[in-house]
């Protein structure tokens, strides 16, 4: 989809999704569809699906029991949904992904760069029970059955299998977590961990906030400039407003994927935006805050 054909799908209600709606996402080239199981419904992307050995997928807003601004698969834990629902909504995504609640591991984020090897004491951390994983936007893992979590609201969803060791990594990178380049970091700690090499290495951009909705200042584009020699292909700068730019974090963490070592055919970027499509899935920028979380889930079978 193009930024100029990026519009907001026709959807009855939240978590009713149209006909329209379905054809749309089912033909994006592929990249993702709607997939539902256990009455909850899920992003997924088909190639991956096809993967006998992981389960992975993106929530929607359909199937979870948050209400209000939280309606209704909401995983954002600093507002004010209750700890039963966030907790009941991890139990129904295990439950459409066949994964085991609590055997899910989801950091606490702080827009850094910081990776995390999941160990066993480290299983049920956001799931079952609150983080104690502080500090940390990008978890790895080889071990069987383990489901690595994040939750977001515009920002990227990084995903990455190496599919010669079995191993995978789950990354949350927002503006900051881009210009850390904490893509390429979560690729050098699975070479560290667990002896991945790039070209091995599947990656996935998931859904989030497309170069159209996102503006950015001055600060925030020159530090852009600084780390990405081809800042230009990011950046656009708005005619109307001097010092304000359009920033392309797909494009930006695609260009982390080739810098890492993964191969260009190895890449799936989707081309759904989190701002133009707040009723299906949570964005800050769209609704200035109120808002909920949506997550984003890899894992091993066991």
């Amino acid at each position: 989809m193009d930024l100029e054909d990026c519009r907001t799908m026709n959807v009855d209600s939240i978590g009713k999704f149209s006909e329209q709606d379905i054809m749309r996402l089912q033909n994006m080239e592929g990249r993702m569809e709607l997939v539902e199981k256990a009455q909850v419904v899920m992003l997924h992307f088909p190639m991956w699906d096809r993967i006998p050995y992981i389960t992975h997928g993106i929530s929607t807003r359909q199937g979870g029991v948050s209400g209000g601004i939280y309606k209704s698969m909401n995983f954002k834990e600093d507002g004010e949904d209750t700890e039963e629902n966030v907790r009941e909504n991890y139990r129904r995504i295990a439950k459409h992904l066949g994964c085991d609640v609590s055997f899910m591991v989801r950091p606490s984020l702080v827009h850094g760069d910081r990776v995390h090897r999941v160990t066993a004491t480290d299983y049920g951390n956001g799931t079952v029970r609150r983080s104690t994983l502080f500090e940390t936007d990008a978890l790895i893992t080889d071990t069987p059955g383990v489901t690595l979590c994040a939750t977001f609201a515009d920002c990227v969803p990084l995903l990455f299998l190496d599919t010669k060791k079995h191993a995978v990594g789950l990354a949350h990178s927002g503006w900051r977590g881009t210009v850390k380049k904490i893509g390429k970091k979560t690729v050098e700690a699975m070479g560290q961990s667990f002896g991945s090499r790039p070209e091995d290495i599947l990656a996935a951009v998931g859904p989030c906030i497309c170069q159209g909705c996102y503006e950015v200042g001055e600060n925030t584009a020159e530090e852009f400039r600084r780390e990405f020699l081809g800042a230009q292909e990011l950046l656009t700068e708005n005619p109307m407003k001097k010092g304000h730019y359009q920033l392309d974090l797909r494009k930006a963490n695609e260009i982390i994927f080739l810098e890492s070592g993964i191969l260009p055919e190895h890449i799936l970027v989707s081309d759904l935006c989190t701002c133009c499509n707040p009723k299906l899935i949570f964005s800050h920028r769209a609704t200035q805050g109120k808002r909920g979380a949506i997550g984003a889930f890899l894992g091993l079978q066991g």
